[in-house]
C-alpha cells in the first residue's frame, strides 16, 4: 500500500473523546461516514500507528493518518458557497451578541429572524455566523432553534467541543431555559404542568404540530402566571421541559389560551385589541446552562419593542416577572406520580397486613388461655 501523500493530523483538545468519522466530518470536508469506514475497511486508517475503525474515539495528543484527498472530478457540482456578508449585516449579527466568552455566545435573536435557511428562508441567524467567527476558533455553531416569530436568548457554541457539551446539556435536559408569553384568557390554576404529546399534523408538510395521544411523542411543559389583566390576558412564565417542535405554542393553544399573536395555533382568537400588537408575543427571557470550563452561563435576553409595549399598557412591570424562582427540578411526570402512588398503596397493604397478623396472633393465644 502506497504511503505517498498521506495526510496526518494531531488530535486537537477541542476533539478529545469524539469518534473517528466525527473527527473526519469536522475537518475533512465532504467526507461521508462510508469513505471513512472504507479507509478503516481498507487498513488506510490509522491512530498512533494502529488500525482503526470509524466508531472508535481520539484522544488530544494522537495523531491520526488518512490517505490522500481524492482528485477532484472534472464533471463534479462545485461547492455551494455561502454569499460574502455586507458591512450593514456584520454589524447587525455583531449587536445580537449579549454573551461572550471564549467557549459560547448568547444571541437576542429577533422576532421574524428564522434561526436555520430552508424553503424560500434566505435571511436567517445561521447565515450571519460569519460575522462572529474567530480565525483561531473558527465559525460558530447553533446548538438549538427558537421559532421565527420568537424571540430571545439564543445559545450559540465557540468550538467543536463546546457543541458537544452544549448538545449532550440540551438533548438531556440539564440546560435551564424561561420564556415569557401573553396569552389569550387566564387560566383556572395559576400555576400548572401540561403534559400532552405532539406529532406533525397531517397534510401540514411538517410545518404544523397538534396533540396527538395515540402517535405523539410525550411532552411537558410548566407555565405559572405572573400577572393578569381581568379575565382578557395574562402574562406567563413558560418552562419547556421536552423540546417538542412548536410545543409552548401548542400546548397554550390545547388548554385553551393562545399565545397572544400565535394565529397558526389560536386563529382569529389569538388577537386583542386595544393596541396589543399582532406580533407573537413569546420570548426567550433567560437561558442558564453549565459551561464547558465549569460554572455556568446565566443570560437574560431583553423583550423586543412590541412586547415591551404589550406589557407596559397592560399595566406590567418586567420586574416581577424577574422574580420568579427558577425552578432546579421538574415536577414529576405523570408515570412517576403513578408509580409513587402504587409504591404508597404497597406500603400501605403491608402495614394493613401486618396489623391483622398481629390481633390474629393475639386472639389465638387468648383462646388457648381460655
Amino acid at each position: 500500500m502506497s504511503t505517498e501523500g498521506v495526510r496526518q493530523f494531531t488530535v486537537a483538545l477541542d476533539d478529545d473523546g469524539i469518534r473517528v468519522d466525527r473527527w473526519c466530518k469536522r475537518h475533512l470536508d465532504g467526507t461521508s461516514f462510508t469513505t471513512v469506514a472504507k479507509w478503516a475497511r481498507t487498513g488506510q486508517l490509522r491512530l498512533d500507528g494502529a488500525r482503526v475503525g470509524p466508531g472508535d474515539r481520539v484522544q488530544a495528543g494522537q495523531v491520526l493518518r488518512v490517505p490522500p484527498p481524492e482528485p477532484v472530478r472534472s464533471d463534479a457540482r462545485p461547492e455551494r458557497q455561502r454569499a460574502p456578508l455586507s458591512d450593514d449585516e456584520i454589524a447587525f449579527a455583531r449587536e445580537l451578541v449579549i454573551h461572550r466568552d471564549a467557549q459560547a455566545l448568547v444571541l437576542n435573536k429577533p422576532p421574524g429572524l428564522a434561526t436555520q435557511g430552508g424553503t424560500k428562508t434566505t435571511a436567517h441567524v445561521d447565515g450571519l455566523l460569519d460575522a462572529l467567527q474567530d480565525e483561531s476558533q473558527g465559525r460558530p455553531k447553533l446548538v438549538h432553534r427558537l421559532d421565527k416569530d420568537t424571540s430571545g436568548a439564543l445559545l450559540v457554541a465557540r468550538t467543536p467541543r463546546a457543541a458537544g457539551f452544549f448538545a449532550k446539556a440540551f438533548s438531556g435536559r440539564t440546560a435551564k431555559k424561561v420564556y415569557w408569553a401573553l396569552i389569550v384568557g387566564v387560566p383556572s390554576i395559576d400555576d400548572g404542568t401540561i403534559e400532552l404529546p405532539i406529532a406533525k399534523q397531517p397534510g401540514t408538510g411538517g410545518e404544523k404540530m397538534h396533540v396527538d395521544e395515540a402517535e405523539g411523542q410525550p411532552a411537558r411543559t410548566r407555565y405559572r402566571v405572573i400577572e393578569r389583566a381581568g379575565n382578557r390576558t395574562a402574562w406567563v412564565e413558560l418552562q419547556p421541559f421536552t423540546g417538542r417542535t412548536h410545543q409552548l405554542r401548542v400546548h397554550m393553544a390545547a388548554i385553551g389560551h393562545p399565545i397572544v399573536g400565535d394565529g397558526k395555533y389560536g386563529g382569529p382568537a389569538a388577537f386583542l385589541t386595544g393596541g396589543i400588537s399582532r406580533k407573537m408575543h413569546l420570548h426567550a427571557r433567560r437561558i442558564r446552562v453549565d459551561h464547558p470550563d465549569g460554572g455556568e452561563i446565566d443570560v437574560t435576553a431583553e423583550l423586543p419593542s412590541h412586547f415591551a409595549e404589550s406589557l407596559a399598557s397592560l399595566g406590567f412591570e418586567a420586574m416581577a416577572g424577574d422574580m420568579m424562582p427558577l425552578d432546579e427540578r421538574a415536577p414529576p411526570t405523570r408515570e412517576e406520580k403513578k408509580a409513587r402512588a402504587r409504591a404508597h398503596a404497597k406500603t400501605v397493604r403491608k402495614e394493613r397486613r401486618g396489623e391483622r397478623r398481629s390481633r390474629a396472633g393475639g386472639e389465638g393465644r387468648g383462646g388457648r388461655r381460655g
